[in-house]
């Protein structure tokens, strides 16, 4: 067995179980997820040679160091017009969500295009890297870092999922209702910019 698939499986157990441990509410169920943390660590511990307390403060967040999470939003245009996903809550916004922790920011923008609208697609370049705090509502505990791409789709056709309802292309002086804690007008429109300006250069905060 390849080191790097293990640790690959270690990392998504330590990442399933520390999802279990924010929002769970069952007690059972998080006493189960701590378990599946600590057995995660002890696996890291054995695999890396440090010592168990050294992986609990590194690979463990919650008693680590916290650094900001990432979360991608990909602009793909048609026509002039922006592609926006469908949300259950009946708001918009761009197709996207956490990076995971065994993804690239490139595969983890291609798999969220592809889960939230069924299509492919290509990334071009990137647009901004925005603090979520200093643009959208409201405001976290934890520090977000939003990574706006420009994409191209390629072909594919909408998919039913858990996530959208479906996905429409909007002007930019026709926007609907933006679902504001993932995307607001003023990033919705600099994504216009930025499709517009062959020679945009990332902005960042």
């Amino acid at each position: 067995m390849a080191t790097d698939q293990l640790l690959d499986w270690i990392i998504e157990l330590q990442s399933i179980a520390q999802a279990g441990l924010t929002y769970g509410k069952d007690i059972y169920d998080r006493e189960r997820y701590q378990r599946l943390r600590e057995i995660a660590a002890e696996m890291m511990a054995q695999k890396s040679g440090l010592s168990l307390e050294q992986v609990t403060g590194l690979f463990c967040n919650d008693s680590g160091y916290q650094t900001p999470k990432l979360d991608t939003r990909a602009a793909i245009f048609k026509d002039d017009k922006i592609l926006l996903v469908h949300e259950n809550d009946g708001s918009w916004s761009l197709p996207g969500g956490w990076v995971e922790i065994n993804l690239s920011l490139k595969e983890n923008t291609l798999k969220e295009i592809k889960e939230e609208t069924g299509l492919d697609a290509s990334v071009e370049r990137i647009i901004a890297l925005h603090d979520r705090n200093k643009h959208n509502p409201p405001k976290y505990a934890y520090g977000v870092c939003k990574v706006f791409v420009l994409c191209q789709a390629r072909g594919g056709s909408f998919n039913k999922n858990i996530e959208t309802t479906g996905y429409a292309y909007f002007t930019e002086s026709n926007l609907p209702q933006l679902a504001l804690v993932k995307n607001n007008e003023e990033q919705v429109k600099m994504c216009f910019q930025a499709y517009h300006n062959p020679n945009w250069e990332p902005v960042f905060d």
